[in-house]
This record gives structure tokens, sequence and C-alpha cells, in this order.
């Protein structure tokens, strides 16, 4: 089986995806294409790592996964390829590869060095094709590039902890319009060491904060006496699948009633804090 999911920019209005499974299918008649998301916002790196870290894992090991997001090939934006944690990885360095590796260390990476060797007119997704083909074929890295031993890290948005406090950021709005942020449930239990916490959100429109992190969304129906609809519309947080904290209002529509990122005012980029040792 040989498996290459995409990730991208491109949006589904224009050709460009249609285009990139019929040059890999052009290249490699017996891959496997997997579209992991075509929705990430124009060049946002965070948010495509936050995608392909939530999703990769869902794979086989020995998946490629081609990611077009930022992908223009210049003097500081070079084309790697990597594998970690048995899986592949083609896009450019960028740091969206540098926010996942900082979780697993590389078991190898390649600066992509393949450019001239193929037509003068070759896109950059031309050159993703090739290499995520080669790969998917059961080539080697360092056919197609020269190894590398770092690749580019993000600090922009990156969370911090200190001894009272989380500070991190809102990194992804979801189809739901639940809030996710780059604190991690591995950061959290690490500061938080059982102590109490309390939630800090976006004040902007007078909202009072969270104390409370629950295992699911429906478990902050807390009480028998009442039916699971009655606690519609209260905020909660949890952490996600992928492990992030996630900020939601419980049953929420977005296209009806709002959202965690309407009705709390909640937007990429938002600082969120957590305080420990919170007073009741």
């Amino acid at each position: 089986m040989s498996i290459i999911t995409l990730t991208t920019d491109y949006g589904l209005k224009d050709h460009f995806v249609g285009s990139l499974k019929g040059k890999i299918l052009k290249d490699f008649t017996e891959a496997q294409l997997i579209d992991i998301s075509h929705d990430i916002d124009p060049f946002n790196t965070a948010q495509a790592s936050y995608i392909i870290g939530a999703a990769y894992k869902s794979f086989p090991e020995g998946t490629v996964h081609l990611i077009g997001v930022d992908a223009e090939y210049n003097k500081e934006n070079r084309h790697i390829a990597i594998q970690w944690d048995n899986h592949y990885f083609v896009c450019a360095d960028n740091g969206i590869l540098g926010m996942l590796t900082q979780k697993i260390v590389p078991q190898k990476m390649v600066e992509i060095n393949i450019h001239d060797r193929l037509p003068a007119d070759a896109t950059d997704l031309d050159v993703f094709v090739t290499v995520a083909a080669h790969i998917a074929r059961g080539g080697q890295l360092n056919v197609i590039g020269k190894e590398i031993k770092s690749i580019k890290q993000v600090t922009e948005l990156k969370p911090v902890a200190i001894a009272n406090s989380i500070k991190g950021y809102v990194i992804y709005i979801d189809h739901f319009g639940n809030v996710v942020t780059n604190i991690s449930r591995q950061l959290f239990l690490e500061t938080a060491k059982g102590r109490s916490y309390e939630i800090v959100l976006n004040d902007k429109r007078g909202r009072t904060n969270i104390r409370t992190i629950w295992p699911k969304y429906s478990n902050i129906a807390v009480s028998d006496k009442f039916p699971i609809k009655d606690y519609e519309g209260q905020k909660l947080a949890i952490f996600n699948e992928a492990g992030f904290l996630e900020i939601a209002i419980f049953r929420s529509n977005p296209n009806t009633v709002g959202s965690a990122e309407t009705l709390l005012g909640l937007g990429y980029r938002d600082m969120i804090t957590i305080n420990f040792d919170v007073q009741p």
C-alpha cells in the first residue's frame, strides 16, 4: 500500500487540487491519495502543522504526507523531506515540521536538491510530486536530497510555561467554531502538578473564565436531574483528540446561535492564559 496524503491551502474552487492529484497519478499510478485538508488558511503554517500533527497517526506507518502550504522555493524557503515517527513528510522548510519535531526527534532529514533535474518549467508542486512518488515507491531520501541536521523552528506563538501560569495562543478554529490552542495536555500536567487552575479567556466581551477541563464535551452535563439539552450553550474546555486545549460552546451551531469563536470573541493568535494556585 502506497498512501500519499495531501494537505494544502489551495481550496477547492480552483483546479490546483485536481492537478496535484493528476500529476501524482501520472508519476505513480498505484498511489492511494487521501485528502487531509485543502482549507488551510493561505500561508498559515501554524494551522497546517496542527492539522498534520492531529491527522498523521491515523495512517499506517510509511505513509507519505505532502504539504502544499507556503511552498514557494526561494532563498529563505528551501524544500525538505523528513522521516519522522515512521512517516514521511514533504514540504517547505517554513516551520511546519519544526513544530512537530519539538516532540519527536526525526529519523532522517534531507534538503531536496532535484530541482535542476526537472524540466525548466517545473513548478514547486512538480518537485513535491516527484519526491512524494519516489518515497511512496520505496525510494531512499538520500537519492532526492542531501542530509541536514536541523530545520527551521518557529518561536512565534510558542506556548510558555512559568511557575504559576501557562501562556498559549489560539492556533486553529474548527468547523464547529471550537477554538484550539497550542497548550498541550502534557505541558498542562507538567506545570499544574495537581494544583487548582483557571483558564483566562479573551475578556473583550466580559466573559467569565473556566475552572474545569472536562474529559469530553458531554461531561459538562453534571446533574442527572436535568437533560443534556439544558446544558446547550455553556462554555467548556477539553483536551481534544490531538491533545491540545480546546475551548467550545456545548452543542452550539456556528450558523445559528454562534460558537466559541463568535460568542467568546476568540480568534487566531489570541492569547489564552492558565493561572495556577487559584483561590475559590
